[in-house]
């Protein structure tokens, strides 16, 4: 076995690498124990006898089959949550995403002359007190104040 330390050193610094970087072809071993100069080792570089390895990463593999289990809503139990409760889903946020949705179906109720201006009014207070959960008791209180005749008769309204 030969000694190529130096040979080593050398081509490390010509291609403008670390030592470990840097490999020497093993079948071919002593014509390049017989390069002397550094001239020498610059032509076994351009023969292909000594090359820069590619530089070492870090693996972006797992990371990604942790986002997409993440996607799926895995791994996010206790042990995995920083911030409180409303930190991660702030109370306004919440509303917002509550309130739009019964405003919307409203809308829709009045326009389709299922309920007149009176009681869209009346129910948007309603809403806007956080009477209703979602949609569907929205629903649900209107057809029990007998407001939706033409709504159960007509079946005016689409769900969505």
């Amino acid at each position: 076995m030969v000694d190529l330390s130096n040979h080593r050193r050398v081509a490390a610094t010509l291609l403008k690498c670390g030592a470990n970087r840097v490999w020497i072809d093993p079948n071919k071993t002593e014509d390049i124990a017989n390069a002397v100069t550094r001239d020498d080792v610059r032509n076994l570089i351009k023969t292909g006898l000594i090359k820069a390895l590619q530089k070492r990463g870090i693996s972006r593999g797992r990371i990604r089959a942790a986002n997409k289990q993440r996607k799926k809503g895995k791994r996010k139990g206790q042990g995995s949550r920083k911030g409180g409760k409303y930190a991660r889903f702030p109370k306004k946020r919440r509303w917002i995403a509550t309130i739009r949705p019964i405003r919307v179906r409203l809308r829709e109720l009045r326009e389709q002359k299922v309920i007149d201006k009176k009681i869209y009014r009346k129910y948007y207070l309603y809403a806007k007190g956080g009477m209703f959960k979602n949609k569907g008791r929205l629903m649900a209180h209107l057809k029990a104040e007998n407001l939706l005749q033409t709504y159960a008769k007509n079946n005016v309204v689409k769900k969505k």
